[in-house]
């Protein structure tokens, strides 16, 4: 059995797309996914599964969601043993005076492709430093991210440029 982490797109922000935890844990329970534990209200599930097809299990809780709760949000999936692969991959590990709550990783659907990787690449974004590998976007952010010029917009753009939802 694989253990799985989802994490919904768009869900609780702002007092839109609301879905409380305890319901969230009982729609993945109906869908035959198992000790499904939610963290706080932000919409990230872990639970075990049997399924392989993990593009299939992202639609069947994206329908199950819209069939429950009225809206469609983005479900993006790891497997706990591709979340260990995002943590090893961290291309800011090595560097000395890297401060681990100055980093965040943003997990895209799926692999970007070479041309929206290399828009991303050349984005400006200054004192910030951006790096894509596979299905992440690693992000350091030296003077913190809430006086960040990131263009965020530009990023899901381009990621839904090449078809990720």
């Amino acid at each position: 059995m694989t253990v799985v982490i989802s994490m919904l797109r768009g869900v609780n922000v702002g007092g839109h797309n609301k879905i409380k935890m305890d319901a969230l844990r009982t729609l993945y329970g109906s869908l035959k996914l198992r000790d499904a534990q939610t963290y706080v209200q932000s919409g990230n599930v872990i639970f075990r599964t049997d399924e392989r097809d993990i593009a299939r299990l992202a639609k069947r809780i994206e329908d199950g969601i819209e069939r429950k709760f009225g809206f469609r949000p983005d479900v993006v999936l790891r497997t706990a043993a591709e979340m260990k692969d995002v943590f090893a991959r961290n291309p800011f590990a090595k560097r000395r005076g890297i401060e681990p709550g100055k980093l965040l990783v943003s997990f895209l659907a799926s692999d970007p492709g070479e041309e929206a990787r290399e828009k991303i690449r050349q984005m400006k974004c200054e004192p910030e430093e951006m790096r894509v590998e596979g299905r992440e976007i690693y992000i350091y952010f030296p003077n913190g991210a809430g006086r960040s010029k990131l263009p965020w917009a530009g990023l899901g753009q381009d990621a839904e440029d090449t078809g990720n939802g």
